[in-house]
């Protein structure tokens, strides 16, 4: 009987390790603003999803949150299916809606009190939903900085 409890034991604990999974990493490459509106903005937002494991990421959509200068700005869904390749990365846009009325004052006020104010820093926060396999929604969280000059010409590029 503890000879099968052990080899049970150790089938349970090597399933545990073959299921060690690596969170993705996300990583903004392009924004620029699609729509403006009095009270709500438009963002098509390009992300790229790198892939670390060595399986393949079947992404059936994604949520996100982003914060820019530490202050909420945009959030947004994204339905449309890709495969992120095992140990490969995938590129995909996102449309991500922000109501700037309040968050453009506090984002004045930040920037003022930063010593270099052309550039942005970021947040992206969010999930993967995966059509398949033992996990079914990854979490992520990403940071970096953009240009603002960029924004403002309709295309940022990290």
């Amino acid at each position: 009987m503890r000879i099968l409890i052990a080899a049970a034991l150790a089938v349970l604990l090597s399933a545990c390790a073959a299921t060690r999974f690596e969170t993705p990493h996300l990583q903004v490459v392009g924004i620029e603003m699609v729509q403006s509106e009095l009270f709500e903005q438009r963002f098509k937002v390009r992300l790229r999803v790198q892939n670390p494991n060595d399986r393949a990421l079947p992404v059936q959509g994604i949520t996100a949150k982003m914060q820019l200068q530490g202050e909420d700005f945009a959030q947004g869904v994204a339905g449309e299916s890709f495969t992120v390749p095992a140990f490969g990365e995938a590129e995909f846009d996102m449309l991500l809606s922000a109501n700037m009325a309040g968050t453009i004052l506090r984002l004045a006020t930040a920037m003022r009190d930063k010593k270099s104010a052309d550039k942005l820093d970021y947040r992206v926060t969010g999930k993967l939903s995966l059509s398949s396999g033992f996990l079914r929604s990854i979490p992520f969280e990403e940071s970096g900085s953009f240009d603002l000059g960029q924004l403002t010409k309709g295309a940022a590029q990290p």
